[in-house]
C-alpha cells in the first residue's frame, strides 16, 4: 500500500487557509453582548435545552462585523402575528432585512427581503423579494442565509426559498442583528465569516426602458399636515438631483431621511417633491404612467390635477400598497415648449417611493 505523506507546514497552512476561510462564530446570548434599537426590547432564558434571546424590535450583536458569509439561526415556531429575521451590513441607519412573517405560513409572503434606509424599512417597494414557505408550527425552525458580494440566498429548514439578485443597501459590510415585532424566540445565533465582499467594477448599468423618469429632483423631507401644501412654496425650494433604479423605482427615503422615522405606522407624515421636466415641441397630450407610495398631489404646471391614497391597508385590511408602474395612467395636456411636472409624495411607512413613465 502507497501511502501519500502530506508535508507539514503544508498542512499548517492549509489549516490556518481554512479557518481563515471559514470563521464561524456563535454569538453569546447575554445581556453583555447586545444592544437595542430605540423602543426595542430583550430578555434572556433557557429554554427547549437552548440558551435564548427574545426579541420584540432590533437588537444588535456588540462587536460582530459581517460581509461575506452565513448567518444561521432557531426560531422558535409562533402561529400569531408576529416576524423574525436577521439584520445586516449595518451602516449607520442603512442595512439590509431579511425576515420570516410567522403567521403567514404557505402564503405568498412568508418570508420577504427589504432594504433600510434610513432607519425606513422599505418591504413594500420590493414585492418581488417575497416567497410561499410552510414554516415548522411547533419546535424550531432553522433560518439560514448565504451572502456573497451582491447578492444572497435564503434556506428554511434546510430548504431554498428565496434568492436576491442584488441586496440594495449600498453597505457591502457592517454590523449585524435580529429584527423581530410582537416577540420571538431566537437560538444557536451563528456567523461564518468568507473574506470581504467586493462590488465589481465596472458594475453593469442598464438603462430604463424608454419613456421611464429615471432622473428626479427631490426638496427635502418636511412634516405633512393635510391642506397645507403650498405650491409656491416647493417650486423655490432647494433641490437635489436622484437617479432610480432600473425598473424606474424611486427609493426616496436612500436619499432623504424623514423629520421622525422608524416608527412604522407611529411616524408623523412627512413629503417631498420629486419634479422633472417635459420639452415638447407643440401642444399635445401625452399620459403619465405613475404609481407611488404613501399618498401622491401631481401638479403640471402649478395646477394640481391628481390627489392619491396607495397606503397600507387604506383600500381594505388586505391591502398591501405595492407598487406597479402601469397602475395609474394620467393624461397630460402639455403644452408647447417646457412643462413640469411636481409630484408631492407623502409617507407615514413601510416603503417612500415613486415611479414614472411618459407614453
Amino acid at each position: 500500500m502507497h501511502i501519500v505523506r502530506i508535508p507539514l507546514l503544508f498542512y499548517i497552512l492549509l489549516s490556518g487557509w481554512l479557518i481563515q476561510g471559514q470563521n464561524t462564530q456563535t454569538i453569546p446570548l447575554n445581556v453583555g453582548h447586545w444592544t437595542t434599537a430605540q423602543g426595542s426590547e430583550i430578555s434572556f432564558e433557557s429554554f427547549d435545552g437552548r440558551e435564548t434571546i427574545v426579541v420584540n424590535g432590533t437588537a444588535f450583536a456588540n462587536g460582530f462585523e459581517f460581509s461575506n458569509g452565513v448567518l444561521e439561526m432557531e426560531v422558535y415556531a409562533n402561529q400569531k402575528r408576529s416576524f423574525a429575521g436577521v439584520v445586516f451590513r449595518k451602516h449607520d441607519g442603512n442595512f439590509e432585512e431579511v425576515y420570516m412573517r410567522m403567521h403567514k405560513s404557505r402564503q405568498v409572503d412568508a418570508v420577504q427581503y427589504t432594504p433600510t434606509y434610513n432607519n425606513e424599512s422599505n418591504w413594500q417597494l420590493y414585492p418581488e423579494f417575497q416567497a410561499n414557505v410552510a414554516f415548522k408550527t411547533e419546535g424550531w425552525n432553522l433560518f439560514r442565509i448565504e451572502v456573497e458580494d451582491l447578492t444572497a440566498t435564503l434556506f428554511i429548514n434546510g430548504k431554498e426559498v428565496m434568492q436576491i439578485d442584488r441586496l440594495r443597501s449600498g453597505n457591502l459590510n457592517g454590523g449585524i442583528g435580529l429584527f423581530a415585532l410582537f416577540g420571538n424566540r431566537f437560538a444557536n445565533l451563528k456567523v461564518t465569516k468568507m473574506g470581504e465582499a467586493i462590488a465589481k467594477e465596472p458594475y453593469p448599468i442598464v438603462t430604463p426602458e424608454k419613456g421611464i423618469i429615471s432622473e428626479w429632483d427631490l426638496t427635502e423631507a418636511q412634516p405633512y399636515v393635510e391642506d397645507q401644501l403650498n405650491f409656491e412654496d416647493f417650486e423655490k425650494a432647494k433641490t437635489i438631483t436622484v437617479y432610480t433604479e432600473q425598473s424606474g423605482l424611486l427609493p426616496i427615503s436612500r436619499y432623504l431621511a424623514k423629520p421622525t422615522s422608524g416608527n412604522f405606522e407611529r411616524n408623523q407624515e412627512a413629503f417631498t417633491v420629486a419634479s422633472t421636466t417635459i420639452a415638447v415641441d407643440q401642444a399635445q397630450t401625452r399620459s403619465f404612467l405613475f404609481d407611488y407610495s404613501d399618498k401622491i398631489v401631481v401638479y403640471l404646471n402649478g395646477e394640481p390635477i391628481f390627489y392619491g391614497n396607495n397606503a397600507f391597508r387604506s383600500k381594505n385590511n388586505q391591502f398591501q400598497g405595492h407598487l406597479g408602474l402601469s397602475a395609474n395612467k394620467l393624461p397630460l395636456q402639455l403644452k408647447k415648449g417646457f412643462n413640469t411636472l411636481h409630484c408631492v409624495v407623502i409617507d407615514k411607512a413601510n416603503g417612500w417611493g415613486l415611479m414614472g413613465k411618459i407614453e
